[in-house]
């Protein structure tokens, strides 16, 4: 599928590009931030289908900025995808992610074969 949007909510450069060229190869439309406050200013502006956050960040962590999108989408009515991601794998990170409202969680390094499995749970295919 052709134009699936992406906020990546990353603060290292290598990730970033990493995950940038990955997911640029499937026909994602990518915009980057460097943490949770630089996503909730883009959120402002545009929509995306997914959004990708790293846990662990300067200014504003995933988790915060997590709490404060869910808490727009009351008023907008509007829900994002936003799947956590950490270099940590412990279930009990997980528990927390799903628990501050995000909707799914993976590991680092990126997978693209694990983020596949896991938005294709939200009806969104890429080949």
């Amino acid at each position: 599928m052709d134009g699936i949007s992406l906020l990546l909510v990353e603060d290292n450069v290598l990730n970033q590009k990493l995950i940038f060229l990955t997911l640029s190869k499937y026909g994602f439309k990518i915009d980057v931030a460097n943490n949770g406050k630089e996503a909730l200013d883009k959120l402002q502006i545009k929509n995306y289908d997914i959004i990708l956050m790293d846990l662990m960040m300067p200014v504003m962590d995933g988790l915060e900025a997590t709490r404060n999108i869910r808490k727009r989408e009351q008023d907008t009515g509007n829900r994002n995808i936003i799947i956590g991601l950490t270099a940590n794998t412990y279930d009990a990170d997980r528990e927390k992610c799903i628990k501050e409202g995000m909707d799914e969680y993976m590991s680092k390094p990126f997978d693209i074969e694990v983020f596949k499995d896991i938005i294709a749970q939200f009806d969104f295919q890429i080949y």
